[in-house]
């Protein structure tokens, strides 16, 4: 057995046991992968994938092992490479942020130039996607770490951190009929009232949209959202034109750059949420990511990060 063997049942596993995928992702033949991959289940005395025909349709009870431990040998050899780039070229390399866009907007600019200062030689790339698919860029290596509010934390194999707590906040135009409560009646905004008006707010996968469905029907009331953006910025841009109430992530919000707009705060409506890094378990982290940690939230600290690192056990996620 070899370690290009485990590379090919672990793409395999990635694409959806999809062969053709795999291949094209390693640079190589879609028979070379299926010849590798049954040279390694004969070696082992063991059927490592289910078949129908000649497609493999899922793993079967010891392949789901040989997944798992598959999965750790790649990651030490991962970790092996990063410890000599760690030694060799200690303050060269690259970092690969999976964000949203809110991150990517709102929080990520105060800490990217810092970093980018004391490590002028590190590449720094932005992986915008939604939560889901985030955890799955970091389980799968495609980047460092990755920063949201939704899933991560619900991730098997990712250890998680949190960074910072917010709330929502109602946004209006100062001509709306909200714009006119005193901070008194603000603060005590109820549901009922504002689902009075059309609301614009985020996709279901962002920014703590599912607590707002939830409280909405745990009180039995159907709000008339009349638009989905997972952009703040487009939220306000059409509450600009008239269209409707926004509702959007409290750090979206900024009265001296949004001056045409009057905000609400609703974390008595909708409560308070925590966004969280995520790194994937079991890694080794160049020094650099530490410290971009600790920018991130100074509690973040090295000895905390290691401890979560360590803590969390490894538990492979397979498809099937």
């Amino acid at each position: 057995m070899n370690l290009q063997q485990f590379r090919f049942v672990r793409e395999t596993i990635r694409r959806n046991f999809n062969l053709t995928e795999a291949a094209r992702a390693l640079f190589t033949s879609q028979p070379g992968v299926s010849k590798s991959i049954i040279e390694f289940e004969d070696e082992l005395g063991v059927k490592i994938f289910e078949r129908h025909g000649k497609r493999i349709k899922g793993l079967t009870k010891p392949g789901a092992v040989v997944a798992q431990v598959i999965e750790r040998i790649m990651r030490e050899v991962d970790n092996l490479k990063k410890v000599s780039d760690e030694f060799a070229h200690r303050d060269e390399g690259g970092v690969v942020i999976g964000c949203t866009h809110a991150q990517a907007r709102y929080i990520l600019p105060r800490v990217i130039p810092a970093f980018r200062e004391r490590f002028p030689k590190v590449r720094v790339s932005l992986a915008e996607g939604n939560p889901p698919t985030l955890a799955q860029m970091v389980l799968h290596e495609q980047a460092d770490l990755a920063i949201a509010t939704e899933s991560l934390s619900r991730t098997p194999g990712l250890a998680t951190l949190p960074v910072y707590s917010w709330e929502h906040v109602i946004v209006i135009r100062p001509d709306h009929p909200l714009a006119e409560l005193t901070s008194s009646e603000a603060r005590e905004l109820s549901l009922a009232k504002l689902a009075e008006y059309p609301i614009i707010t985020y996709d279901r996968q962002f920014s703590g949209r599912c607590t707002i469905d939830e409280v909405f029907a745990s009180s039995g009331i159907t709000p008339d959202i009349v638009l989905e953006a997972i952009d703040a910025d487009i939220i306000k841009t059409y509450v600009d034109v008239g269209l409707g109430v926004g509702i959007i992530a409290g750090m979206a919000f900024d009265p001296r750059r949004d001056k045409g707009m009057v905000g609400i705060p609703a974390g008595h409506l909708f409560g308070t949420h925590t966004t969280r890094v995520a790194i994937k378990s079991g890694v080794f982290l160049r020094d650099y990511v530490y410290v971009l940690l600790e920018m991130l939230s100074p509690e973040l600290n090295r000895d905390v990060v290691q401890e979560a690192l360590d803590s969390e056990p490894l538990r492979q996620v397979v498809n099937g």
